[in-house]
């Protein structure tokens, strides 16, 4: 270990609190010396996922935070409070993954073998200047990566490594993807192409269109089209993806998506009498970028499904040696498949900064945020 280490470091919270407000908070937290196995992490980069905003700023008005003492504030509105009553006087440590450089190391060989390496973590509380960790969860970044280039190397690249993998254990042909341009969905373009997987890519204007196409796309729909149906339809018909990722969450999307497979299932397969195509159409919601609760108008048969879809359980399902096999792809192809690039850099104290909180909210696609704790 080395001979010295800070006693100090800043780390952001997310409170509800007990007269109904969501609090960001940049406080001051003690540091210890790692444990045996633990290793205490310089953090130098660290990006806000949509993950990271439903823990940050749960049902809070964006648009309405107050700034505080070394904090921001909003108040949540009184219909949404019961879905956030759990979290009531919890100071959650908040960052689902990010990367740096490791400062000390306890006294264990994997310990020691990582001091003075860039590793990449995903264990939460990663918007801080200094983390503490388990040795065995870091990964060490290939030499020659940047932290920046390591930060993102876990939830969009294992995410989109994960929807491959459920498509091929569901049994499954092809995919749908919405939010297609996003950080995620162009990792899952260049990732399918590489495995010679048909993806089926939703956007909502033709600038995301040419995008996509511009990384070897294939099939792109442009939602804010009058003809998106019947481009749906017909892509779905030619690739046979009938299983689908549906980032928005809310609003009408999952139900058009689950109409187009039945209308693309029925040109192959005749009616199963009113009870549709026997073509079993499943829908995972993993993102909410809309809020709003989402419509199914009931015109796709009987033979569906639609769920919540979870990183972290897909990798349960996997187990440890198959998790760690993804993890090592992602370290080989971190600076090619699996690269992230980012729109804006913003330091601890800027993120509670009531005019950055509103901006990075905006979920724009293509416009990913990233944190630099050491400013």
């Amino acid at each position: 270990m080395t001979d010295t280490i800070p006693t100090q470091a800043k780390q952001l919270f997310s409170t509800v609190t007990d007269d109904g407000r969501l609090e960001l908070a940049l406080r001051t937290v003690p540091v210890t010396a790692p444990g045996d196995d633990e290793v205490l992490i310089r953090v130098d980069a660290a990006p806000i996922n949509p993950s990271d905003l439903g823990v940050m700023l749960t049902v809070a008005d964006s648009d309405a935070f107050e700034a505080g003492d070394n904090a921001a504030s909003a108040v949540i509105p009184e219909a949404m409070r019961r879905h956030v009553a759990a979290r009531q006087g919890i100071s959650i440590p908040i960052g689902n993954e990010g990367a740096g450089l490791v400062v000390a190391a306890g006294a264990s060989p994997a310990a020691q073998a990582l001091l003075g390496k860039t590793v990449a973590l995903a264990g939460g509380g990663m918007y801080a200047t200094y983390r503490t960790a388990k040795a065995v969860a870091c990964m060490i970044v290939p030499e020659g990566t940047s932290a920046e280039e390591g930060a993102s190397s876990f939830v969009n690249p294992l995410t989109a490594l994960s929807m491959i993998g459920t498509m091929r254990l569901d049994g499954y042909k092809a995919l749908i993807h919405t939010a297609a341009a996003s950080n995620l969905g162009q990792m899952l373009v260049k990732l399918c192409l590489a495995e010679g997987v048909e993806l089926v890519n939703i956007v909502r204007s033709a600038e995301q269109v040419a995008l996509l196409q511009s990384l070897g796309a294939k099939y792109v729909v442009d939602s804010s089209q009058p003809d998106f149906m019947k481009a749906l339809t017909e892509a779905i018909a030619e690739t046979q993806a009938f299983l689908a990722f549906d980032a928005i969450g809310g609003g009408r999307l999952a139900g058009q998506i689950l109409t187009a497979m039945e209308a693309a299932a029925l040109k192959t397969q005749k009616a199963n009498g009113p009870y549709g195509s026997t073509q079993y159409k499943q829908v995972y919601l993993y993102g909410g970028l809309n809020t709003a609760p989402t419509e199914l108008n009931r015109g796709f048969g009987m033979s569906w499904g639609i769920g919540g879809y979870l990183l972290t359980y897909f990798l349960q399902r996997v187990g440890q040696e198959e998790t760690t096999k993804l993890r090592d792809r992602v370290a080989r192809e971190l600076k090619t498949t699996f690269a992230s690039a980012y729109t804006s850099r913003i330091t601890l104290q800027q993120a509670i900064e009531p005019a950055t909180i509103a901006a990075y909210n905006r979920r724009a696609t293509g416009a990913k945020y990233l944190i630099t704790p050491q400013g």
